[in-house]
């Protein structure tokens, strides 16, 4: 049997209109997997008991802020953490409303799998249509499609077929590989965790079995090596006085004792010595895995630099195209504007060179003749580097295809980016 520690895990976002019901849904399945502690439960017993309610209100477990407790909504990221016995879970409920796109952007950036909620009752609207285009966007391969709140239609398959058809209607537009409709009541565990009674007209999956099963393997890129350095173990006093390692997590492909290895931007060349990891060497090492390399030869490595196969390299440049969803209340992203730019393990100094449009979420349209970009607004931007980054597009590596922007004076996270 598969130890805890060797499980494979699933980071997975939900995302849906302002009570569509997200909370009870990431509730529920930790309710019916039995991964919520005693103290938890009787904390939410008293919580729900205060306000009135008759039963325990399973969305209090991720509204973890007071200010979302109070008003009965999700603001923040709430991440939470849950296994079975096939698999390990990771948790990002994001906001519903229309003001922190951002926050969904944060919670999918890392996810594999988006699950979407939308009430039975109001069908696919315009927040759908906004958390399917930032999943599509994101490069999401997985998105999960829950039709909530089946019983306040009276189980009706008709409804179902109806919301179906309209969201693929609209993600025919978008690059979605792999859709899933399921019929669901998060309130009462209608087909999350164990299969409805009241659906037998629906014979697909519940969805913790879904989220158990899917094939996540093929997500990461395992054809392009990337290494980018992220420390320097220098030589030590002692045992270990002649190790020189680099440290840093393989964002793609496969590395080897034995491999030619180039180094960027130098492009020297040497080949790997060993791969060490707390629990000793290895013979291989990918992507999400943080190791340390030792190398055959003395090459002038630092922090920002990276190693790849010396016939497999990614682009060189100091001009990017990029998507850019950003995130700043006070500021605004402007022509001419300087920012640090981070790009893996490197920060540069970057230089916006032209805003080329921005896109209305709910239609698509790319609205053009913009000079800005505000709070939560996502557009196609030109930046200029002032030294070379080693990228490739955020379609082939989502991890080297990605940026952040941040500001020259509060230091603040204002923008995140996608490469095209």
């Amino acid at each position: 049997m598969t130890s805890y520690d060797d499980m494979e895990m699933l980071r997975f976002t939900t995302a849906g209109s302002v009570d569509d019901g997200k909370s009870t849904l990431i509730g529920r399945l930790m309710f019916d997997t039995k991964t919520i502690f005693e103290d938890q439960l009787a904390s939410l017993e008293a919580t729900s008991h205060q306000r009135g309610e008759e039963q325990v209100d399973l969305a209090l477990l991720t509204d973890g802020l007071r200010a979302e407790r109070e008003q009965g909504i999700t603001i923040d990221v709430a991440y939470r953490y849950f296994a079975t016995p096939r698999r390990k879970f990771v948790i990002a409920d994001t906001p519903g409303h229309i003001q922190y796109t951002r926050n969904m952007v944060t919670g999918a950036s890392t996810a594999n799998l988006a699950v979407i909620l939308v009430d039975a009752r109001k069908g696919v609207i315009e927040q759908t249509c906004r958390h399917a285009f930032i999943a599509s966007l994101l490069r999401l391969q997985h998105v999960v499609v829950c039709i909530n709140k089946m019983d306040l239609v009276d189980w009706s398959e008709s409804v179902f077929n109806g919301i179906v058809e309209d969201f693929k209607r609209f993600a025919s537009r978008l690059e979605i590989p792999q859709m899933t409709f399921i019929p669901i009541s998060a309130l009462l565990g209608d087909n999350v965790v164990a299969k409805s009674e009241w659906m037998p007209w629906y014979e697909g999956t519940t969805l913790l079995y879904h989220l158990e099963t899917v094939y996540i393997g093929s997500d990461a890129n395992h054809v392009d090596p990337r290494f980018p350095v992220q420390w320097v173990i220098r030589p030590q006093n002692g045992e270990w006085h002649d190790f020189r390692g680099y440290a840093g997590r393989v964002t793609g492909g496969v590395f080897k004792p034995g491999d030619d290895v180039t180094v960027l931007p130098s492009g020297f060349s040497t080949r790997i010595k060993a791969i060490h990891t707390n629990d000793g060497e290895l013979k291989e090492a990918f992507h999400p895995l943080s190791v340390v390399m030792t190398l055959e030869d003395e090459i002038d490595i630092s922090r920002g630099d990276m190693l790849v196969k010396p016939l497999n390299q990614p682009h060189v440049g100091q001009d990017l195209d990029l998507m850019l969803c950003w995130f700043s209340e006070k500021t605004r992203l402007e022509s001419r504007g300087k920012y640090i730019l981070r790009h893996t393990t490197r920060d540069v100094k970057a230089l916006v060179r032209e805003i080329c449009y921005r896109v209305d979420v709910n239609s698509l349209h790319k609205v053009e003749g913009v000079d800005h970009l505000a709070l939560n607004e996502i557009g196609r931007v030109k930046l200029r580097t002032a030294s070379p980054l080693f990228y490739d597009s955020y379609r082939r590596n989502r991890s080297t295809g990605s940026v952040i922007l941040i500001d020259e004076f509060s230091n603040q996270t204002v923008a995140a980016g996608m490469i095209r």
